[in-house]
């Protein structure tokens, strides 16, 4: 079953940065940006990044397919910058191999990515900009969480991440109690 996504998608640019102060190092520099990318950017699960094959990138309509959990294909807008990246990557990183998959190993044997290789690429990256230590799910929190902070409404941040219920989209709406202490009234007669 596939879906197509047409839900607004507020603007990421705080995404970008995140990927950005990620930006890996070489030798595997556009391979891990560009998976760095898809994490921040769309809130793709580490399995799904990995489970990307080169057919499911349509360049013409700026759109991929993603293969989901409950083997659900959804067809999502990939931004200008996301598909340069991955462009960039294939252009100039990934090794010319039979392989299907987008992403490839760095090193012998060269195949596809696992979902844990994506994970390390999230842990590495966040590990050298001294940001400690966290796997790619921290990525997708960063997502959700941008996207509320842009403005998105629940329902919005819940089709963009595919999630089935909004209850699950909820844990991604942290309360900043210092934004709240600006907006409560005082109590009549002082502090309680």
């Amino acid at each position: 079953m596939e879906r197509r996504h047409a839900a607004p998608r507020p603007d990421l640019d705080a995404g970008r940065g995140v990927a950005v102060q990620l930006r890996p190092a070489a030798p595997a520099r556009g391979r891990d940006y560009a998976i760095l990318l898809l994490l921040v950017r769309l809130g793709l699960r580490a399995a799904e990044v990995s489970g990307l094959r080169l057919d499911d990138i349509d360049w013409r309509t700026g759109e991929i397919v993603v293969r989901g959990k409950g083997r659900t294909e959804e067809r999502l807008p990939l931004p200008p910058d996301v598909g340069a990246a991955i462009a960039a990557y294939l252009r100039r990183g990934r090794p010319r191999r039979p392989e299907r998959e987008v992403f490839l190993r760095a090193c012998a044997p060269l195949r596809g990515l696992t979902p844990d290789g994506v994970s390390e690429v999230a842990r590495a990256a966040s590990e050298r900009a001294g940001l400690g230590s966290f796997g790619s799910h921290r990525l997708r929190h960063t997502a959700g969480t941008q996207l509320l902070q842009a403005g998105a409404s629940l329902p919005e941040v819940a089709e963009v991440l595919r999630h089935s219920t909004i209850a699950t989209t909820a844990i991604y709406a942290k309360v900043d109690h210092l934004a709240l202490r600006d907006l409560a009234t005082p109590w009549p007669g002082g502090a309680r």
